[in-house]
């Protein structure tokens, strides 16, 4: 079960792009899925903290990745607290399912889920790929995606723009450097900016 076709190729992308990346230590991956990332962090981290708001995806996961450093937990970020702080957040796919109304929040979350010098790590798909989608009319943030069975349903679905992500986090306080990776995605790593760091860390 993965949206990522040949999966023996995903899984080579995935184990190159996390080894350029370099997770170490307390990681907490958001959005886990079925764990096609968790397996490759897991390589890396001292432990992996995995969430998803699916129970369904999550079962998946724990069922392929057996590590022992790999805990398992269903949540929705918004809403969790840990109750400590890691120093790689990670997620692939799941930026681009925030809402924009919902988008400094969220950054606002990470800072105060990071310890130290932390860093968000994140994979998503690079705006030149948003023709693959049909939006919804009038919904500049809505598409509407159709399954085999003929059902459709919709989601949040805002395409990376690097530089005006870049910009969008700049504003908010952090430090961002965003690259391509072959045509379709986008590798980004963010750190927050001195004066930001202080500033999150006082009010958690």
């Amino acid at each position: 079960m993965t949206a990522y076709g040949d999966v023996a190729a995903a899984h080579a992308r995935i184990a190159r792009l996390v080894a350029e990346m370099r997770p170490a230590g307390q990681v907490l991956e958001i959005a886990c899925g079925t764990g096609m990332w968790t397996q490759a962090l897991a390589g890396l981290a001292d432990t992996v903290t995995a969430i998803d708001a699916a129970p369904e995806a999550l079962q998946i996961a724990h069922d392929r990745v057996r590590s022992a450093n790999v805990r398992f937990e269903v949540a929705d970020v918004f809403s969790w607290d840990p109750g400590t702080r890691f120093d790689v957040i990670f997620f692939s796919a799941w930026l681009s399912h925030v809402p924009m109304s919902r988008f400094g929040q969220f950054w606002r979350l990470l800072g105060a889920l990071l310890a130290g010098d932390g860093r968000v790590l994140f994979i998503d798909e690079h705006v030149d790929e948003c023709g693959k989608e049909a939006y919804v009319a009038g919904q500049a943030e809505i598409v509407e995606r159709r399954l085999r069975d003929g059902s459709t349903f919709r989601v949040i679905k805002n395409f990376v723009d690097p530089g005006r992500l870049e910009l969008r986090l700049r504003r908010l306080g952090w430090d961002c450097a965003i690259r391509r990776d072959g045509s379709d995605w986008v590798c980004g790593e963010a750190r927050l900016a001195g004066s930001a760091a202080l500033a999150i860390r006082a009010s958690a």
